[in-house]
């Protein structure tokens, strides 16, 4: 069973118990933050709205930490031109506690099927009523 998540505009592939490094997020250490599914799998795989609004994915923050520090160095040959800046990613480790999938959410269809039903018996009975009165 795992889940693809969206995140930091990024998707990734979790399993409960995995940790991976995602774009910082605005929580505390020890939070437990819920991410956006785009994908189910289990027996079968889920990946209409429908049937994702039933999936939650739960995390738990273990710590916000930097990534390494990347150099980047522009050059224009016969210039003299020469620039060297860094840059540090702000990441979040996070570890997935849980995956789940319930019943998707009730729309508003069945009620209306309901209805459909509830007139179409309305109608029956009054044609039993206007056979019985001829």
């Amino acid at each position: 069973m795992y889940a693809i998540v969206k995140t930091g505009g990024k998707q990734y592939r979790v399993e409960r118990g995995q940790r991976l490094l995602i774009e910082r997020l605005p929580a505390e250490e020890g939070a437990d933050v819920a991410l956006e599914p785009i994908l189910y799998r289990s027996e079968e795989a889920i990946f209409d709205k429908q049937g994702l609004a039933g999936v939650k994915v739960t995390a738990r923050v273990v710590a916000h930490v930097r990534g390494e520090k990347l150099r980047v160095f522009k050059f224009k040959p016969k210039r003299g031109y020469k620039r060297r800046t860094g840059h540090r990613q702000e990441l979040t480790q996070i570890e997935v506690t849980d995956i789940t999938a319930g019943a998707p959410k009730a729309t508003a269809k069945p009620a209306r099927a309901k209805a459909v039903k509830a007139t179409a018996a309305a109608s029956e009975a009054s044609e039993e009523k206007a056979s019985d009165g001829s």
